[in-house]
């Protein structure tokens, strides 16, 4: 499990979001329907279904309300369908207020989605957990008896969650109020973010055994928050233990003090959060009369920013070459006696040139060295001495024209 989030960025506080699965047939139908009787009813302001040019398999739903009547809230749905199951939909929704997030406000998966099952032909089938088969976001889910596979459910559910998960031990065998799930006793706004798991009383040796790869451990007749994957800076498992949860009916409120903690720190992006994020804010088209001309005003700066930009660098370039020109045009007007002398440039001798020079040295060398051996034999023959006093003359000259 990995403890470090410093290259991530952390989840604003204006933030709601969550992500499931919906196993049924035509979920967009049902988000429809949902919208269009909540805007009758006056809960949510407009909605709409902007096309995905990119994608057309995918379905984008946006809807915009004001809690607690003044706080402008606007959300996102993304549908998207399922890699291995033909019917399946993966669903992803942020929400962003204009403040941070109260979680006594209505939670958002209700306005997109029914609040029980007979509005879907009575499936109820949007609230499985998005990765992890078998868990339920409204539902209590027991853990397995198996330990290995509890502990892989554990780690799986931990691991890169937009969910808290819970882990809740029944100190002895509930009667049927504590068989309920805790969810429905959560603030609004927590209520679809948590998973609560559920482990037996026999299961509490297990269930830690199976908890301490995630470095926290379950109280007898308590629970714990599971960390996330990655864990938020300076993170600790104790702060996030509650020692008794009554499964009697009454409000957990050590449990709900909990869950409002974690919920508050300044927590990392889990992986297509901040994604889902950006999509909101750069792609939201369900705009006010109000916001449209502030769109529009904010492009008209934007545009007059660049033309600026590029006058001014045009205003720079045509300076530029009028001092060009005019240092041009004064270099042309200086006569020639007044610019400095310039040296003659330097000939290399040719490769051709060097190598005759070379031989003809050479030749001269070895007639000086033949020249005492036959300085006798020269005074006693006038005409030989003569005709090597000519030769030397001649090869004088032609080393003279060399």
């Amino acid at each position: 499990m990995s403890n470090s989030a410093t290259d991530r960025a952390t989840v604003p506080q204006t933030l709601w979001a969550a992500r499931g699965r919906h196993t049924g047939p035509a979920p967009e139908e049902v988000v429809r329907r949902t919208l269009r009787r909540h805007k009758e009813r006056g809960d949510i302001d407009d909605f709409a279904e902007p096309p995905v040019a990119e994608d057309p398999s995918r379905r984008v739903f946006e809807a915009r309300w004001r809690a607690a009547g003044t706080v402008t809230v606007r959300a996102r749905l993304t549908l998207v369908p399922h890699r291995s199951r033909p019917q399946g939909h993966e669903w992803r929704l942020v929400a962003e207020a204009e403040r941070a997030w109260d979680d006594a406000w209505p939670s958002p998966a209700t306005l997109f989605w029914p609040e029980t099952g007979s509005d879907e032909g009575g499936d109820g089938a949007w609230d499985h957990h998005a990765t992890v088969a078998g868990l339920r976001l409204r539902h209590v889910n027991a853990l397995p008896e198996d330990d290995r596979e509890m502990r892989r459910r554990l780690r799986d559910a931990a691991r890169e969650s937009w969910c808290v998960h819970v882990v809740v031990h029944e100190a002895m065998t509930p009667d049927e109020r504590g068989r309920l799930p805790l969810a429905r006793l959560l603030p609004p706004g927590l209520r679809h973010r948590v998973v609560e798991h559920r482990a037996a009383p026999q299961q509490l040796r297990a269930v830690n055994w199976a908890l301490k790869v995630l470095d926290v451990e379950v109280p007898r007749g308590g629970a714990v928050l599971l960390p996330p994957d990655p864990a938020p800076k300076d993170y600790d498992g104790r702060e996030h233990s509650v020692r008794n949860v009554f499964l009697d009916g009454s409000e957990p409120a050590e449990l709900i003090a909990a869950l409002r903690h974690f919920v508050a720190l300044p927590r990392p992006f889990p992986e297509g959060a901040e994604e889902a994020l950006t999509d909101l804010r750069e792609n939201w088209t369900l705009l006010t009369l109000q916001e449209e001309l502030e769109r529009e005003r904010r492009l008209v700066a934007m545009y007059a920013e660049a033309l600026e930009a590029m006058t001014k660098s045009r205003d720079l370039y045509k300076q530029a070459a009028e001092q060009a020109l005019e240092a041009l045009s004064a270099y042309r007007d200086v006569p020639a006696s007044s610019l400095p002398p310039q040296r003659p440039a330097v000939r290399a001798p040719a490769p051709l040139q060097q190598l005759t020079r070379t031989f003809e040295r050479l030749r001269l060398t070895a007639l000086g060295r033949q020249q005492p051996a036959s300085a006798a034999h020269d005074s006693s023959h006038p005409g030989v001495g003569a005709d090597a006093e000519g030769m030397r003359l001649a090869d004088g000259a032609d080393d003279r024209r060399a």
